[in-house]
């Protein structure tokens, strides 16, 4: 087994693997449900994006219309659940 390997070897492996690593993340992103947006979201980014008060968020979350999460004493809320009270409202 005395085969040379030439540099025009070498550089059709590295596109042939540049090629393979790009199909690779081409995949992966395409399989993604989500475009970069959290499933939970912190309080204070509901409070923004509904235009609401504090005591507002909490009285969704106390009255069970929303899901929420208390992670290391800060309060998550699913985003999922929030879109959702919009289409409901609508209907």
């Amino acid at each position: 087994m005395n085969e040379i390997v030439t540099k025009e070897d070498l550089r059709q492996f590295g596109l042939l693997l540049v090629d393979k690593i790009q199909a690779l993340f081409k995949d992966k992103d395409s399989g993604r449900k989500e475009t970069l947006e959290p499933e939970w979201i912190k309080s204070k980014s509901v409070r923004k994006l509904l235009d609401i008060s504090a005591g507002s968020v909490q009285n969704l979350r106390t009255t069970q219309k929303i899901r929420f999460r208390k992670v290391l004493g800060s309060y998550y809320y699913n985003r999922e659940d929030i879109q959702k009270l919009f289409s409901d409202e609508k209907d």
